[in-house]
């Protein structure tokens, strides 16, 4: 169990305090609820251009990473398709360094042609190494499009093409951050070696003045419901065929969720798991075989990925893939099948509530999800899942009209 406390600034600020004792660190994460589907369809690759420009330096502290290592912490980011999350851990005898840095940014990151220049040089780079010039690296520059024609997940959180983030302006820099960097669309969660009224009396110091702007209102286009089946085939200098089969799934906060995400783990979670076994070990079609889900907050993506061997038809390799998920659909798993993978997302929620950070950021995006005491009753809605309800899902989601395949040939 996860204990916490809350309280809201008057700015819009909410902020949780996680009190640790056991440890003489502290960490400091804040999530702004705004993802690459946040970015208009012709300027996309902003939420991640900008993870990278808030470390680019405010107009009051030039280079955000020299105070923080000389009080011993550390600090990165992630972007994704939903959310932008920063986070440092330090000592907690430094607490407040932390405050003062993440809320400089906030308040006045600085606006600078060459910090743009730098960092959009930086993503570009990115951009080219993992998904232009990397074998497989634009599998997801296709696929997104491919299975979204309507909602704004149809691009990666790198953005639709290079051209996007090579032409940005800094008055284009300047209106993203005015619209989704400010205190009411942020999420501050504090942890460790720290107390409730020592979290509020820095957070009212630090954040209390930053003025606080009407949260952005997100109304996105919502997926039609796919009702044919969609392909496509490529070839590439790449050193096997691969192929990739997604179809849509619920949303986080749908109640299936959890069903579909332990069907995920009945078919790839180890090397007992369906597909490692019957396709990779019994009969060796495939050198690599995995199944797993996006993990969206609107409707996501349920994938099969795999490699079939050298010799392999792309045509038998799939047939395969296809008669495992029919099998889900026409036999209810086993009680052993279902303890086995029950057992292991509950051991992987109890490492998860042992990292401080992991702590954090986890109580950050239940609360962004609704409540962050959702966290603690997380586990027990793998548990209650029924292996009728597993068929049932199964059934729903691995239909042909439901999925969108891609084909990746070798030269």
């Amino acid at each position: 169990m996860v204990l916490f406390d809350r309280f809201t600034l008057d700015n819009g600020l909410k902020v949780l305090v996680h009190e640790d004792p056991t440890t003489p660190m502290a960490v400091v994460n804040i999530l702004y609820d705004v993802g690459a589907r946040d970015e208009d369809p012709e300027k996309t690759g902003f939420a991640h251009l900008f993870e990278h420009l808030m470390f680019g330096g405010s107009v009051n502290i030039p280079t955000y990473d020299e105070p923080l290592q000389r009080v011993g912490g550390e600090n990165n980011a992630f972007t994704s398709n939903d959310i932008t999350n920063y986070y440092i851990t330090l000592p907690a005898v430094n607490l407040e360094t932390a405050f003062w840095l993440e809320s400089d940014r906030m308040l006045s990151l600085a606006f600078s042609e060459k910090s743009l220049e730098v960092q959009r040089n930086v993503v570009c780079e990115e951009f080219k190494q993992r998904y232009l010039n990397q074998p497989y690296g634009d599998v997801w520059l296709k696929l997104r499009p491919m299975a979204y024609k309507k909602h704004p997940y149809q691009w990666a959180t790198i953005g639709k093409v290079l051209e996007h983030i090579e032409n940005a302006t800094i008055n284009d820099v300047r209106d993203f951050f005015k619209k989704h960097y400010n205190p009411s669309n942020a999420i501050l969660v504090v942890g460790g070696s720290v107390k409730t009224e020592q979290v509020k009396l820095l957070a009212e110091k630090w954040f209390g003045d930053i003025p606080g702007l009407e949260k952005p209102v997100r109304n996105l286009e919502e997926e039609p419901a796919q009702t044919e089946e969609r392909t496509l085939t490529v070839q590439a200098d790449v050193p096997l065929n691969a192929i990739y089969k997604v179809f849509h799934m619920p949303s986080r906060n749908d109640e299936n969720y959890f069903t579909v995400d332990l069907i995920s783990d009945i078919l790839s979670r180890g090397n007992s798991s369906r597909l490692f076994r019957k396709l990779l070990k019994e009969q060796k079609l495939f050198s690599e075989i995995n199944a797993y889900l996006t993990g969206s907050l609107d409707a996501g993506l349920f994938v099969v990925e795999g490699k079939p061997l050298p010799g392999i038809s792309m045509q038998i390799a799939e047939e395969a893939i296809w008669h495992e998920l029919e099998q889900l659909k026409l036999e209810q798993v086993t009680p052993d099948e279902l303890t086995k993978v029950k057992n292991k997302i509950e051991s992987t929620m109890v490492f998860s509530e042992m990292s401080l950070l992991d702590k954090a950021m986890n109580l950050a995006f239940f609360e962004l999800l609704g409540d962050a005491d959702r966290l603690n009753s997380e586990t027990q809605k793998y548990l209650n899942v029924t292996a009728e309800q597993i068929r049932q899902q199964a059934q729903q989601i691995f239909r042909p009209e439901n999925s969108s395949t891609l084909y990746y040939l070798a030269n």
